[in-house]
């Protein structure tokens, strides 16, 4: 999933004073870690989550796992924190 750039960037800057509302540990995306990041996203459409992974390329694959898995747009993976967005269906 793409979006123009210029909406990424806005999306960007709104986010920047969240704080992540999950947080995916060591057992990595669980059942209950959808639930609750399809959650947020429908209560507030763009949220933060932490990935808690050593690795860049396994904290790179479970944010694109959560964003396929919950049909959300990718706006930023910087170190453990990613920024996804979705449009609510309320």
């Amino acid at each position: 999933m793409s979006m123009p750039a210029k909406q990424r960037q806005q999306l960007k800057a709104k986010a920047h004073a969240l704080k992540p509302i999950v947080f995916i540990g060591n057992q990595g995306l669980t059942e209950n870690v959808k639930i609750e990041i399809d959650r947020g996203l429908e209560d507030h459409e763009l949220i933060k989550i932490r990935i808690q992974a050593e690795d860049r390329e396994t904290r790179r694959a479970l944010f694109q796992e959560v964003c396929e898995g919950l049909q959300a747009y990718p706006i930023q993976l910087v170190g453990g924190i990613g920024v996804i967005y979705r449009v609510s269906n309320k």
